[in-house]
């Protein structure tokens, strides 16, 4: 998985096509992204305790990987990401700009 925690992307698919948002974690054996402030669902939460008043709570839930690119810090643009050797270590690269991806 190329989309790492902390990176800006930009969703391609589903009902937030064209917002963008921060990655909050990454599930890479399932494939799956969590992203800030998109995704959103409500949930109802019955009371815990005697007195206590149920509630409706919004919670973010993932999305699959691959409906989401990331955005390169240096041009702006959503691209894929790809590959390069510096050093005998992998850093990523845009395919766009060519600008190194921290």
């Amino acid at each position: 998985m190329r989309i790492k925690k902390g990176d800006t992307v930009k969703i391609m698919q589903g009902k937030e096509k064209g917002n963008t948002g921060k990655v909050l974690s990454i599930m890479p054996l399932k494939g799956r992204i969590l992203v800030e402030g998109l995704n959103l669902y409500k949930k109802n939460v019955k009371p815990k305790k005697q007195g206590e008043k149920g509630q409706i709570v919004t919670i973010p839930r993932s999305l699959n990987a691959s409906n989401a690119m990331l955005v390169c810090p240096a041009c702006g643009k959503a691209t894929r990401v790809g590959v390069a050797v510096e050093n005998d270590k992998k850093v990523r690269v845009c395919k766009k700009c060519k600008a190194r991806i921290s």
